[in-house]
């Protein structure tokens, strides 16, 4: 799996004109997953993200956690992160795990974030989907779960 994390001020996502999901400050996690991801990745970035400190303490330093804050989290799935360009100028989507799988550890990643206690809102799977934030920093990691 694959995880875009960006520390935002807030964020919101709408479908067809309706906003679907919103959250204060926290993290928005745009969220891929390939052919050879499982629960155990999704376990493994959900405990990763719960405890990654890029939030300042009272001297400015980043210390702090997501529950630290009080922060929240809005899950988005983005295919487009396993996007193959070696051959030509238009992307492959092969190494893309298929809907079915995807839409379950989308979903395993946000579950293990919610019984972390952390507050998760979701986009939803599949639609097209209009994302805005406001990045806080900016501050944004990328995680794979192949080397955590």
């Amino acid at each position: 799996m694959r995880v875009v994390l960006q520390r935002v001020a807030g964020a919101s996502v709408t479908v067809d004109g309706d906003t679907v999901a919103r959250i204060g400050r926290g993290f928005l996690l745009l969220v891929g997953v390939g052919h050879a991801d499982g629960a155990d990745e999704a376990e493994r970035l959900a405990e990763k993200i719960s405890t990654v400190r890029v939030f300042a303490d009272a001297d400015g330093k980043m210390n702090l956690a997501l529950a630290d804050v009080a922060g929240e989290v809005l899950v988005i799935s983005q295919f487009t992160l396993f996007a193959n360009l070696t051959k030509g100028r238009r992307p492959s989507w092969t190494d893309a795990a298929e809907p079915a799988i995807a839409a379950g550890l989308v979903d395993a990643l946000a579950d293990g974030l919610e019984r972390r206690g952390l507050p998760v809102s979701r986009g939803v799977f599949g639609a097209d989907m209009q994302v805005s934030l406001t990045n806080d920093g900016p501050v944004t990691l990328v995680l794979d779960s192949a080397s955590l």
